[in-house]
């Protein structure tokens, strides 16, 4: 099977097909069981529900573009500010020596519990959510960018500076193209806690959102519905990363691909 599936390939889009609907399949025989309903929902329903929220009832839009408003702004926001951040301590030796405990710090402590005081701080719109997102985002692209930069090779450093290269020169030729294969790796990643943020926060305390709307179907034992808001939110997630995707082999055209690294 292995050789008769390649990346890219209609094969692969097949099987990757024929497993969602076999997943989709058991779930609805499962079903018919009240018990399993009961706690799984119905897919049949499921479906229904989310027709309601973008046809019939068409009033899931103004909370989707809340939701989609604070993981898109926590996106940005976390990962420039992780790239300048592991930037900054990945050149500079000195200052990653004494920030080193505070960020582990930092870096161990559960975000959730920030929520409360970014409620406080910034009350219960938006701004709330975004924070306690960025927080979550900031982390990975930080130690990804950090670990890109530190990672350079000597050699090449050396080869680069005996050509006549300056800090600058080396900041935009070296380590940055090093640092960018660390970053997408980790842009991957931070969508989906963008977005586990930015639920969160709609969680403890909003009055719009897909998270608030999972939170009320919670509220009244409605499974159908939770799981309409799980699968909105998982498909706006999968059209993020692919847009990451996209700008990844857009600015990493020199990178072999796949397949290409398999005929290697």
């Amino acid at each position: 099977m292995s050789n008769m599936i390649k990346p890219g390939s209609k094969s692969l889009r097949v099987w990757q097909l024929s497993l969602l609907i076999i997943l989709l399949l058991a779930w609805h025989l499962a079903s018919r069981s009240q018990n399993v309903a009961f706690f799984f929902g119905e897919p049949l329903k499921v479906a229904q529900r989310v027709w309601a929220w973008f046809v019939t009832d068409a009033d899931v839009y103004q909370h989707l573009w809340v939701t989609l408003s604070e993981t898109v702004l926590a996106f940005i926001i976390g990962t420039v500010a992780g790239l300048g951040c592991g930037l900054w301590l990945g050149l500079s030796r000195g200052s990653s020596l004494v920030l080193d405990p505070y960020i582990k710090a930092a870096n161990s402590m559960p975000r959730v519990i920030l929520a409360p005081i970014f409620g406080m701080w910034f009350g219960l719109g938006i701004w709330s959510k975004v924070a306690l997102a960025v927080t979550l985002v900031f982390f990975i692209v930080f130690f990804n960018v950090y670990q890109g930069v530190r990672e350079v090779s000597p050699t090449l450093l050396d080869n680069a500076r005996m050509l006549g290269a300056d800090r600058r020169q080396l900041l935009r030729h070296v380590y940055l193209p090093s640092a960018t294969s660390w970053v997408f790796s980790s842009l991957h990643t931070s969508v989906g806690l963008a977005f586990v943020g930015a639920v969160v926060g709609e969680y403890l305390g909003s009055a719009s959102g897909v998270g608030y709307l999972i939170l009320q179907a919670e509220g009244t034992l409605d499974v159908n519905t939770v799981f309409a808001g799980i699968v909105v939110l998982t498909v706006f997630a999968l059209v993020l990363d692919g847009l990451v995707t996209l700008a990844e082999k857009r600015l990493m055209k020199w990178r072999p691909s796949a397949g290409e690294t398999e005929k290697l």
